[in-house]
C-alpha cells in the first residue's frame, strides 16, 4: 500500500495521457479538407496497419458516473439515420486510404454499442469488410452493457467476427448500481464468459472504484466474484469526478463519494487480490491472465496504447475513427468529429468529413508522445531504444522532451523510480503514480488553463 504522505503529495490534477497532447489541446479551425489531407498523408507513415474506432453515442438510460459523450435515446429512426451516416463516413474516408494496408484492430465504443440491434451492427460491419482488408488475426472488440445482452445477441456478434467483448460491470453490488442508475447483468456473467470462451472469443470485465456506497471491502468482494469467472482481462478504473464537465455527476454527491484514502485502499486491495490470483498487472488499471497478448507484450516490453486502450505493437495501427465525437489518431495528427449528432449527420449527407477540432503534431509532440507511452505502458524508458524507434539521436530526444535529470531526483528519493544516464525504471510504488512520472516529460503541462481529474 502506498504511504499516506506520498498519497497527499502526489494526488494532483493531471492528464490521463490516453493521448499526447491531451484532447484539451485540440483546436477549432481544423477543416474537413485538412483531415482528408492528413488521411492521405498517413499512408506514408508508420504504422502501416489500421485501427478502426466506431463511436455509438446512444444509451437507453444515463449512468450518473458517466464521463463519455453520449445521448439518451430509444429513437430507432434516429439510430437508423446515424447508421446511414457512419456507413457514408466509412466510405468517404476509406477512399483516401491505401487498400493494401491491413486492419488489425476494430473497436466499438460508446455510449452503449449494444443499444443497437444486431442487424444494425451487422450493417456497419459489412460496410467495413467491403471497404477494408481485415487481417486474419485482427482483434475485433465491442463494449457492451450486460443488462442488454442475450445468448442470441452474443451469437450474432460472434458470427460477425467479434472476438473480444468488454462488459461494463462497474460493480456487482446492486445497491451501488442503483445509486449510479445502472442495471445489473440480464444473465449471469459467468454464463456470458463461458459462451464467449466456447466460441474462441475473449472477454474483459470493467469495474469502477470510487462510487457511492463502495468500501474497500465491498469492492474487493466484486473483484473476487470477477476472478471466480476467470475473464481474460479485468479493468479497475478510478472514477473521475469532473462535474464542471459532466453536470449530472453532481447527483452522486448526495450519497457521498469515497475520498482519496478509501479509493487507494480499493485500488490496493483489488491489485493484491488480482495479483494473488495469477493476473498480470498491465499499466495502472488493467490485469490480464498470463497467456493474454497484453501479458506477453509487457514481459517483452512491447506494450503500447492508443485511444482504444492498451494493445500490442502488432495490433495497433493509426486510428481512423467514425461517428460523432470520435477521435482519429494518426502519425502526426489528431482529428475529432463534431459532438452534435444533427451536425454530424448533416455534414456527412453533404459529403464532408464532420470535423470539429484537430491538432497537427510537430517533432516535439511526436517525441514526447513516444516517451510518455513508453513510461505509461512498459514502466521504463531506455533513451537509446526510443530514439532509435523514431530515428533521432538520444541527445535530441532529451532536448525535445525538455528533460532535466534533476527533475527525477525527488521522484527517486520518494521511491517512485530508479535512473541512470541510459535508462529510467519505474518501481512498483511508482506504477501507482505513473501519471505523475509521465508529467515530468510533458513540456505542455502548464500551458493554458486546463482542468484535469486527480491522479487518485
Amino acid at each position: 500500500m502506498i504511504e499516506e504522505k506520498l498519497l497527499e503529495k502526489y494526488n494532483q490534477p493531471l492528464p490521463r495521457y490516453t493521448s499526447y497532447p491531451p484532447a484539451t489541446f485540440f483546436k477549432e479551425g481544423f477543416s474537413a479538407s485538412d483531415y482528408i489531407k492528413a488521411v492521405a498523408e498517413s499512408n506514408q507513415h508508420n504504422p502501416k496497419s489500421i485501427s478502426l474506432y466506431l463511436h455509438i453515442p446512444f444509451c437507453t438510460q444515463l449512468c450518473f458516473y458517466c464521463g463519455c459523450t453520449t445521448m439518451i435515446s430509444r429513437n430507432n429512426n434516429l439510430y437508423e439515420e446515424y447508421i446511414d451516416a457512419i456507413i457514408k463516413e466509412i466510405e468517404l474516408i476509406a477512399a483516401h486510404i491505401d487498400k493494401s494496408r491491413p486492419v488489425t484492430q476494430i473497436h466499438w465504443g460508446g455510449g452503449t454499442p449494444n443499444a443497437l440491434s444486431a442487424d444494425q451492427i451487422e450493417r456497419i460491419m459489412n460496410a467495413i469488410y467491403q471497404q477494408f482488408k481485415t487481417a486474419p488475426s485482427a482483434e475485433i472488440a465491442i463494449e457492451c452493457n450486460p443488462a442488454y445482452l442475450t445468448v442470441e445477441y452474443i451469437n450474432r456478434l460472434l458470427k460477425m467476427g467479434f472476438n473480444r467483448m468488454s462488459l461494463g460491470i462497474q460493480d456487482f453490488d446492486e445497491k451501488i448500481l442503483l445509486a449510479v442508475n445502472r442495471e445489473p447483468s440480464a444473465i449471469p456473467v459467468k454464463d456470458i464468459i463461458q459462451q464467449l470462451r466456447d466460441n474462441g472469443a475473449s472477454v474483459n470485465l470493467d469495474f469502477i472504484y470510487g462510487l457511492p456506497y463502495q468500501t474497500p471491502e465491498s469492492f474487493t468482494r466484486s473483484i473476487e466474484k470477477a476472478i471466480e469467472a476467470r475473464p481474460d482481462r479485468i479493468v479497475t478504473f478510478s472514477y473521475a469526478h469532473v462535474p464542471w464537465v459532466k453536470n449530472h455527476q453532481k447527483t452522486l454527491e448526495k450519497n457521498g463519494i469515497p475520498g482519496p484514502d478509501e479509493k487507494i485502499k480499493m485500488f490496493d486491495n483489488a491489485r493484491e487480490t488480482l495479483l494473488n490470483a495469477g493476473y498480470i498487472a498491465i499499466g495502472m488499471d488493467h490485469y490480464a491472465i498470463p497467456e493474454d497478448p497484453l501479458s506477453v507484450a509487457i514481459k517483452s516490453k512491447t506494450l503500447h496504447r492508443n485511444f482504444q486502450g492498451y494493445c500490442t505493437r502488432d495490433t495497433t495501427g493509426q486510428v481512423y475513427a467514425f461517428g460523432m465525437s470520435a477521435i482519429s489518431q494518426l502519425h502526426n495528427a489528431y482529428v475529432q468529429n463534431t459532438k452534435n449528432i444533427p451536425a454530424y449527420i448533416a455534414a456527412i449527407n453533404k459529403g464532408e468529413a464532420p470535423v470539429e477540432k484537430g491538432y497537427l503534431m510537430d517533432d516535439t509532440d511526436i517525441a514526447v508522445r513516444e516517451v510518455i507511452n513508453e513510461i505509461m505502458c512498459n514502466n521504463r524508458l531506455n533513451w537509446q531504444e526510443v530514439s532509435a524507434r523514431i530515428n533521432i539521436t538520444t541527445d535530441k530526444l532529451k532536448k525535445l522532451t525538455d528533460f532535466k535529470p534533476e527533475s527525477l531526483g525527488p521522484l527517486a528519493k520518494d521511491g517512485l523510480l530508479d535512473f541512470n544516464e541510459e535508462e529510467i525504471t519505474v518501481t512498483p510504488t511508482g506504477r501507482l503514480l505513473i501519471r505523475n512520472i509521465a508529467a515530468v516529460f510533458d513540456p505542455k503541462l502548464n500551458a493554458g488553463e486546463k482542468r484535469f481529474s486527480k491522479t487518485i
